[in-house]
């Protein structure tokens, strides 16, 4: 089933924040935080340091009424910055890759096209953009889902 989420980006410290969350909102995260250093090395990207394979890659907590809460580290050694515009992205998890593509394609236009739509090693179909007012998009379909 569809469902839209909150993504939420920090320099280091989601994994405080999110515990800081979970004890605000009473509930517990959906799974195991996700670590960096369980992804797999990508070809031409730095190796990461200790302290940053142990950084978050994914976390999920939810809050309110079925929302949830998402969350990643930023890492300073690919040259990501947290900052205004790219603290929060809203998050669509959708059944089909047609209906992804739909949306992808309507929401960056005159906008950018910051991650197209690629298969991931997680197990979706995942791309990333930012609209035309500056709003950050993240798409989530799962890899065996077609439209």
């Amino acid at each position: 089933m569809p469902r839209v989420s909150t993504y939420l980006n920090f320099m280091g410290t989601t994994e405080e924040a999110f515990n800081f969350y979970r004890s605000v909102f009473g509930t517990e995260f959906l799974a195991p935080i996700a670590r960096m250093g369980e992804m797999p090395h990508s070809p031409g990207r730095p190796e990461l340091s200790a302290a940053e394979r142990n950084l978050v890659m994914h976390v999920e907590l939810p809050i309110l009424a079925g929302h949830l809460l998402m969350g990643t580290d930023l890492l300073e050694s690919l040259g990501h910055e947290r900052r205004v515009g790219n603290s929060m992205t809203i998050n669509l998890e959708l059944e089909d890759r047609t209906e992804t593509e739909r949306l992808f394609s309507l929401l960056s236009e005159g906008g950018s096209d910051q991650f197209g739509l690629v298969d991931m090693p997680w197990g979706a179909y995942w791309g990333t953009c930012e609209d035309r007012y500056g709003i950050r998009w993240m798409f989530n379909c799962p890899n065996d889902r077609v439209g």
